[in-house]
């Protein structure tokens, strides 16, 4: 079995084996040449400075990262051996951490970096992060696919503020009814027992599992909640409400059936913390307050074959007092363990 060298796997060092290709990288060929200025409408020839400059990038990532050229640092992580360059890699704190407490041999310095506990930091995210140290040019292999694995592995290396808001912009742009309850686990891992008491789901603290984010955990809840309340309405045509100077057409009524449907879908397995948070806005503009009420009723009815089946706990919404048509307040979603049955005994 070949070992894993670089993010390569191959005979050699960062040498695919004829036929293959790097399994992380679409870079083909040289990069392309310093971009030149324009001024007085004509385009500028880069300066030699910046043509300098980018030769050294280019080399320091081709040679150095791709290839592992005179490294004088072996980084173990998951089965897979990088020979990288200390200088490099002091750039992240948590590495330069490493080089500093863990042993030299032969003055190569070998480091194990221990990723059990921190599941949302994939191998293609750590190997992006990794390249992004020695050169930009790694920025054209993250995608929204990979973007949630590299802005969680550039959190742990930490120091590297471009490449997380990179990787972050583009988890918010990847939010969407496709992928939308990968990101529903992203906000609740775990779902708790929450009575409908506690606070919002998008003020908590981070789960563990997705802590390592630091900061952008907080903004991803709340991106997320953006999308259930604000977008995902408009995306589905969900509305339509008639009112005497505009009436509701046959056909827009039919779209916003379908609309409504769709929704009441989602929110049945949208877990209890973000429901409840979701119900309660006055962002969630469903019409009237009895509209968005019976709405909540209709969601709550599906979760009990969703994603309440089996909790042991009885959701309900009631409609405040003082709650009318005009305003968009006046909707409570609670929980409840269901109490336990007891069994009498006969002596």
């Amino acid at each position: 079995m070949s070992m894993i060298i670089n993010g390569h796997s191959g005979p050699s060092n960062g040498v695919v084996a004829s036929g293959a290709e790097d399994a992380y990288t679409n870079h083909v060929g040289s990069s392309t040449s310093a971009s030149s200025p324009v001024g007085n409408g004509y385009a500028q020839p880069p300066s030699l400075y910046q043509v300098h400059n980018e030769d050294i990038v280019n080399d320091l990532y081709q040679s150095g990262f791709q290839t592992g050229n005179y490294a004088d640092t072996l980084l173990h992580v998951r089965g897979t051996v990088y020979r990288l360059h200390a200088l490099i890699l002091s750039r992240s704190t948590y590495l330069a951490h490493l080089m500093s407490t863990q042993p030299q041999s032969g003055g190569q310095h070998i480091i194990y970096v221990n990723l059990e506990c921190e599941p949302e930091v994939t191998e293609e995210g750590f190997h992006h992060a990794l390249a992004y140290l020695y050169s930009g040019a790694a920025l054209a292999n993250i995608r929204p696919e990979n973007a949630r694995g590299v802005l969680a592995a550039a959190s742990l290396l930490g120091r590297m503020d471009d490449l997380c808001n990179y990787a972050y912009e583009l988890c918010r742009q990847s939010i969407n009814l496709d992928t939308l309850n990968s990101w529903l686990e992203f906000v609740d891992p775990a779902s708790g027992a929450s009575d409908g008491s506690s606070t919002p789901i998008i003020d908590q603290p981070p789960h563990p599992r997705t802590a390592i984010f630091g900061p952008y955990a907080q903004r991803l809840r709340e991106d997320i909640f953006n999308f259930l309340v604000v977008t995902l309405p408009n995306l589905v045509s969900y509305g339509g409400q008639a009112t005497p100077s505009t009436p509701v057409s046959e056909a827009s009524s039919q779209r916003s059936d379908a609309g409504r449907e769709t929704l009441l879908q989602v929110f049945a397995n949208v877990p209890f913390d973000l429901f409840k948070a979701a119900i309660e806005s006055p962002t969630f503009q469903l019409g009237s307050v009895h509209s968005r009420f019976k709405f909540a009723k209709d969601a709550i009815e599906l979760r009990k074959q969703n994603i309440a089946r089996g909790t042991g706990a009885e959701e309900t919404v009631v409609l405040a007092f003082g709650g009318n048509t005009n305003t968009s307040g006046g909707v409570l979603v609670t929980r409840k363990l269901r109490r336990r049955q007891l069994w009498k005994v006969n002596s």
